[in-house]
């Protein structure tokens, strides 16, 4: 289970909420361009939606959505506005809520559980462990405790015994030891396996349209755009680092190199609100938002156990969702992702293989 913050409006005199129908519902007039529609997309009766309406007409003195008889129905130019106002919010707002999520993550994972089996992960952040955690309490009962941190601080934390799984990805292609050699440190051949997990699209966030035409970290340099960045020793942070080097660009060259989030989500939500012109992050992030993607890389990311965990009944119910129909499908529907050998066990040889 997660807390998420989430914006609410309230009415100044009388410190009510909006009812929180009421977005969603002017979403949908405004999506499908009538109320019989909209009202099916939100699981409304059309009389709930119209008294809804009507209430909030009587409340600010003025209609939300104008209804008309053979014409379908559209936004008043009130609810039009709300609307504008609740994106532009959500898309200025998403990274403080986003780290806010992360911060109570952490503290959570190391608050003591009263009973039940509990698995603790530091992993760098995946949208598909989202997915993950979702699934394997629903299916065995066992509690995932996941902290999101860069995938070299995710390894070290589990090289020194504070957490059960680290999660952590590579550059698939990349043979060379300069990329797997810091990750390889923190691992130990007859203590430690692999578990496959998930591969991703990693790549430039751009503007919807990609309007200064970027195709790659130098055109980032080269047209002095404003990039957002994900945090030092983070797998992604990494990963631009070796392709700037390999393209003779100095991070120097790069305005916003050091302006830094912690997820993806973060990342794609600076983009979407404007506040930057490009940053680094997942295919699946850039579709959530409407951005623009130019790939970089094809990335494998793996989770590390200990050798004499993987029979222990926590790793056993963690692989049985990996190598299910279920999870599969789920992360199928991710864009940039596939879930091949999913729950694959791996020795860390393989990390030089990658």
């Amino acid at each position: 289970m997660r807390l998420v913050p989430q914006l609410v409006w309230k009415i100044a005199d009388s410190g009510t909420s909006l009812d929180p129908r009421l977005l969603p519902l002017l979403e949908a007039i405004a999506a499908t361009g009538s109320l019989s529609a909209a009202v099916a997309a939100c699981g409304l009766s059309y009389r709930a939606a119209w008294g809804l309406l009507r209430d909030c007409e009587r409340e600010f003195g003025t209609p939300f959505a104008q209804l008309e008889r053979g014409r379908g129905a559209r936004l008043a130019p009130a609810g039009a506005r709300l609307l504008r106002m609740q994106r532009r919010a959500e898309q200025q707002l998403a990274p403080l809520l986003s780290r806010l999520t992360l911060l109570f993550d952490a503290e959570v994972a190391t608050t003591p559980r009263l009973r039940g089996e509990r698995l603790a992960i530091c992993a760098s952040h995946d949208l598909a462990l989202e997915v993950l955690r979702d699934m394997v309490p629903e299916k065995n009962g066992i509690a995932l405790d996941i902290s999101f941190m860069g995938s070299l601080n995710a390894l070290q934390q589990f090289n020194e015994g504070r957490a059960q799984v680290a999660g952590f990805h590579v550059t698939l292609g990349v043979t060379g030891p300069s990329e797997t050699a810091p990750f390889r440190r923190c691992l130990t051949a007859r203590r430690d396996r692999l578990i496959r997990f998930v591969d991703r699209d990693q790549g430039l966030l751009l503007p919807r349209g990609n309007p200064a035409r970027v195709r790659s970290v130098r055109d980032i340099a080269r047209k002095r755009l404003r990039f957002i960045n994900r945090q030092a020793g983070s797998g992604t942070r990494m990963l631009l680092d070796r392709i700037a080097i390999s393209e003779g660009v100095s991070p120097a060259a790069i305005v916003g190199y050091g302006r830094e989030e912690f997820t993806h989500a973060a990342v794609a939500a600076t983009v979407a609100s404007g506040a930057a012109d490009a940053g680094i992050g997942l295919r699946a992030a850039a579709a959530e938002h409407g951005l623009a993607f130019v790939l970089l890389a094809r990335e494998r990311y793996y989770l590390a156990a200990r050798a004499a965990s993987i029979e222990a009944p926590p790793i056993q119910g963690l692989l049985r969702v990996l190598r299910s129909g279920e999870f599969s499908q789920r992360i199928r529907a991710l864009p940039g992702y596939a879930s091949k050998e999913s729950g694959t066990i791996a020795p860390i040889e393989v990390l030089g293989e990658s």
